[in-house]
């Protein structure tokens, strides 16, 4: 992947030449936060919320960011590719230890990197793995420590699936890099945010634009059977839209396909953010 373009300490370059130092405590302590913000028809899906969000996650972390600075790079990321459907990646780190400490020092400055790909949203159906969910507890905050994902996900893929569906004590929480919903004949439900769920903005845009619409739309706690008892499952994100579950592996399920209840909410979110 040749000429992408990136940024990195408010810095532009292509990608491949950018060198980021080992003792990035990114790369040492995952002690760092990160945002999708993604474009579709030329058009930034959700940017003030994205930011917000990002935002929320530094300050989580106490990292004080420029985040008028951060908006402004992500939006020359934009112009510069020259991409109509796409996203950019961009992430914040406490910054660069002279040597690796737990214990990080006040006055380091913080890290900034960036780029942007194209990307074209277009969801396809899914077969999903229920896992444990093995995480920390903080997964509301959008850091790159991310492993229990990682693991997670790429177990499903050996085992012949897209993606997962976690829950902690049997409750479900979310997708490994995705928001969970699920629908009976009149009912749209998601698992109601916690620290074990990540606040993700197309599931925050689509509940909104669910109640406008008039569907009944419930937020709360389900468990695993709850979900396999469902009509229709489907995940969100900001890179899938709304993705449909066809199978969730080795378990028997009620799914339709196309079931009216996701259709209905699938041309909600195309009419209102990728047309």
């Amino acid at each position: 992947m040749e000429n992408i373009h990136a940024v990195y300490n408010g810095r532009f370059n292509f990608l491949n030449d950018i060198k980021i130092s080992p003792l990035s405590r990114a790369y040492t302590f995952s002690d760092s936060v990160y945002e999708v913000i993604p474009f579709c028809n030329s058009n930034i899906i959700a940017f003030d919320k994205h930011i917000t969000r990002l935002k929320n996650s530094c300050d989580s972390l106490s990292f004080k960011a420029d985040v008028k600075k951060i908006s402004s790079e992500i939006l020359d990321l934009i112009n510069k590719s020259n991409h109509a459907n796409g996203y950019v990646y961009y992430q914040v780190s406490r910054g660069i230890d002279p040597i690796r400490s737990h214990m990080f020092d006040d006055s380091i400055s913080l890290e900034t990197f960036g780029y942007v790909v194209e990307h074209n949203f277009i969801s396809k159906s899914l077969t999903v793995m229920i896992c444990e969910d093995m995480r920390w507890q903080r997964c509301d905050i959008k850091s790159t420590s991310l492993l229990g994902n990682v693991l997670s996900m790429n177990n499903a893929r050996n085992n012949g699936c897209d993606e997962v569906i976690m829950h902690k004590n049997n409750l479900i929480t979310e997708g490994g890099a995705s928001n969970v919903f699920f629908a009976n004949d009149d009912c749209v439900f998601t698992p109601s945010l916690s620290n074990n769920i990540l606040p993700g903005i197309t599931r925050e845009l689509l509940i909104e634009e669910i109640k406008q619409a008039g569907i009944k739309i419930e937020e709360g706690q389900f468990d695993v059977d709850d979900l396999l008892r469902a009509k229709s499952i489907w995940l969100t994100s900001s890179t899938k839209g709304l993705a449909q579950v066809k199978e969730v592996s080795g378990k028997k399920t009620n799914l339709v396909n196309d079931h009216q209840l996701f259709k209905a909410c699938e041309e909600i979110f195309v009419k209102n953010f990728l047309s």
